[in-house]
């Protein structure tokens, strides 16, 4: 079992557990308001225990809802990357890849598939990137392309709650 070093989730309010768990799913507090809303109890102060409870959420919510999750990630070295306009999340999980390291050839490769992808499936390609580099998440966006969008959607979801798990134990 791994708490959290910096609160005991169990024991603040909702206003302080959401401020502290919004930005765990990208730009979707939902999540974070409707895992609280379940009830506090000790469960949730275990790290694994509130992720837990916070895929299942995602995993349960209407298409749209996830839909919308999805969309709330940027390109991977997209131009709002470029732009510096990620939240620090991303920024740190993008740098922490390599990726404000790719190539002009690389990024126009990123740029390339990010189009191709978003043609295709009708979301941006998500993959938690923590401990890959940028060769490897070029490799995975080039495999992953050739998907059913039914498999892609379920594989973005998937990501998505990684991505959700990486962060809570930065907390």
């Amino acid at each position: 079992m791994s708490r959290f070093q910096t609160l005991t989730p169990s024991l603040v309010s909702r206003e302080a557990f959401v401020a502290a768990f919004a930005d765990i799913y990208e730009h979707s507090p939902w999540i974070a308001e409707k895992a609280f809303d379940l009830g506090q109890d000790q469960s949730i102060d275990d790290i694994d225990g509130l992720h837990q409870r916070m895929a299942d959420l995602l995993l349960n919510a209407d298409h749209d809802s996830q839909l919308a999750l999805i969309n709330a990630h940027p390109d991977l070295a997209g131009k709002a990357a470029i732009q510096g306009e990620l939240t620090a999340s991303s920024t740190s999980e993008q740098a922490g890849a390599g990726i404000h390291a790719c190539t002009a050839e690389e990024f126009a490769r990123f740029t390339e598939l990010n189009a191709a992808y978003k043609a295709k499936f009708g979301f941006p390609f998500i993959m938690a990137v923590k401990g890959s580099n940028r060769h490897q998440i070029l490799a995975a966006f080039e495999a992953r392309i050739h998907h059913a969008p039914e498999q892609e959607f379920a594989c973005a979801l998937a990501e998505i709650n990684k991505i959700a798990l990486f962060r809570l134990q930065q907390l």
